[in-house]
């Protein structure tokens, strides 16, 4: 099975020894790289009858990539752990891992490793490595008067999500047929395969200065409220910004107000930074709020009372 979902795979320039031998070999250009890891668990982080093999493997990879951008760095490369029961479909896992590779590749890295083992449901660690391209940046450097901005859409998972669980509802209706809902193919996509816009911190100017970043995979006031707590300021979001009109329909047919979504809904995997505020921001930026004195996060300087985002252990 190793060599199956191995054979015809290319590997990035930064893993200088791949899959084949007791471990890979990853290049540290800057003396130095970042890394990190993530689980998926069958029925607590996807459902196979919500999401292809395909999807899971882009949705696995996608959530690490993204912890690495969000630091700053380049992905170079991913090792993954797979536990998967011993009737599963050989088809199945490779197309997990054809999805894998397809997200790798998107991010600019590879699949440089990794180990199977017999479970009784479907597991997925992936730990990946990045190519620090600066100083790392870090949640504790927001400062008062920095601008909030995000980059890609917030709400869109969260809205996916709730879409998917009024279908799974439905008495007799297997979840993959949309039916009535089907004019919201779009979020349940994004909920099914996050697709984090790696380029709008890769490639932001040297001459704009992000002072705090971070990935919003648990939601957005939830990781904004690490910023603040590791700055040691407050930040007041407006709520006029975070508006989106494309989730203007989805909320009402399922009577959830958008802004739920948008401020808890998680794994958007979108970025969140502070900015000095010294001009204009490129355009996959938009500022949603400010940077002030105090603790904790509000919306229009209101806090707001219930969830804030996923919690493993609630």
């Amino acid at each position: 099975m190793i060599a199956r979902i191995n054979a015809g795979r290319t590997q990035a320039p930064g893993v200088l020894l791949g899959p084949g031998d007791d471990a890979a070999v990853v290049a540290a250009p800057e003396g130095r790289f970042v890394v990190t890891t993530d689980m998926l668990v069958q029925d607590r982080h996807f459902r196979l009858d919500w999401s292809s093999a395909r999807d899971i493997g882009r949705k696995a990879i996608a959530q690490n990539a993204a912890d690495v951008v969000a630091m700053g760095a380049v992905p170079s490369a991913f090792v993954v752990s797979l536990g998967c029961p011993a009737d599963t479909a050989v088809d199945f896992v490779t197309d997990l891992a054809d999805g894998m590779w397809e997200e790798a590749a998107r991010a600019g890295a590879s699949i440089a490793g990794g180990d199977m083992v017999r479970s009784p449901v479907l597991i997925v660690s992936v730990t990946a490595f990045g190519d620090p391209r600066r100083a790392p940046i870090k949640r504790s450097g927001a400062r008062v008067g920095d601008v909030v901005a995000v980059a890609g859409k917030l709400g869109w998972s969260g809205a996916g999500l709730a879409v998917l669980s009024a279908v799974a509802a439905r008495p007799g209706v297997a979840p993959v047929d949309l039916g009535e809902f089907s004019e919201f193919a779009d979020v349940v996509a994004t909920h099914r395969v996050p697709q984090p816009v790696y380029d709008a911190v890769l490639e932001l100017p040297d001459d704009v200065e992000i002072t705090a970043l971070t990935d919003v995979s648990d939601g957005l006031l939830a990781d904004l409220g690490h910023i603040a707590e590791s700055s040691g300021v407050a930040i007041d979001l407006e709520a006029a910004a975070l508006h989106d009109p494309g989730l203007e329909a989805v909320g009402k047919a399922l009577g959830v107000n958008p802004l739920d979504w948008i401020l808890a809904g998680g794994e958007d995997h979108a970025f969140a930074a502070t900015f000095t505020d010294s001009g204009d921001l490129p355009e996959d930026w938009t500022v949603i709020g400010r940077v002030v004195a105090g603790a904790g996060v509000t919306i229009d300087g209101t806090s707001r009372s219930g969830p804030s985002g996923w919690e493993s252990f609630a």
